[in-house]
């Protein structure tokens, strides 16, 4: 496929925020990082020097607390799972999890994802991608903050192996419709399912999304192929 272009002003996949830390995230940050966090670097990430092994692997963008990551790791143990995120305590909560339940199949970057694709995954190497929950930004004039947008999704159809996937998920209907949208225009992926994908069994459903559902808010899957 043709190389992405340049994205000098691209969408960051985060906002900043002031955001609380705990003792607990803060000590998990300064006792364990060294184990499980790679630096941000403009130079291309060998998967296999920081998992110690050969293996499929699948880039997670904005884990949040992780929960949802260290439960697909543990139940995918020969998959590797790049988790990236840039809020120190969503990374702390995440470190907490690998050290207390040993989870050896997940590393951390903490930057914007957006650079972490464009100088740290080469093209065609990842197994797949998982976006799940994103900022909906719900707010008409704020839509064009939004992560799900055409530049991104090219470059994140160039990272993923042919025959590979990209899963996206969202509890926002105008969001999943437009994400829905935007998927379907880049010609290098194809939607596995007619529209919206029912929940995979290795995505297990959150407190969050399991009171929403329980309320009768619907929650919106995606999983498109890489061609």
């Amino acid at each position: 496929m043709s190389t992405p272009p340049e994205l000098p002003t691209h969408i960051k996949s985060f906002v900043h925020r002031r955001g609380h830390i705990t003792q607990g995230q803060k000590s998990a940050f300064d006792n364990h990082a060294d184990k499980w966090v790679i630096p941000y670097q403009v130079q291309t990430l060998d998967p296999t020097q920081h998992f110690g092994r050969n293996a499929p692997t699948i880039l997670e963008i904005g884990f949040g607390m992780g929960e949802t990551t260290a439960a697909i790791a543990v139940a995918r143990p020969t998959d590797h799972f790049l988790g990236v995120e840039v809020f120190q305590a969503g990374v702390g909560a995440l470190l907490n999890r690998l050290h207390n339940q040993e989870i050896g199949n997940v590393r951390i970057i903490q930057h914007d994802a957006v650079e972490v694709l464009r100088d740290m995954i080469a093209p065609n190497s990842l197994a797949g991608v998982h976006i799940y929950f994103p900022d909906p930004w719900h707010k008409t004039r704020h839509h064009k903050r939004r992560l799900i947008q055409a530049p991104l999704v090219h470059l994140l159809a160039s990272r993923i192996k042919p025959g590979s996937y990209l899963h996206c998920a969202t509890d926002w209907e105008h969001y999943a419709h437009q994400m829905l949208a935007v998927l379907s225009a880049e010609p290098c992926l194809v939607n596995t399912c007619e529209g919206f994908a029912p929940r995979p069994d290795y995505r297990p459903l959150t407190k969050f999304e399991a009171r929403g559902l329980r309320l009768g808010h619907g929650v919106f899957d995606l999983i498109f192929k890489r061609l």
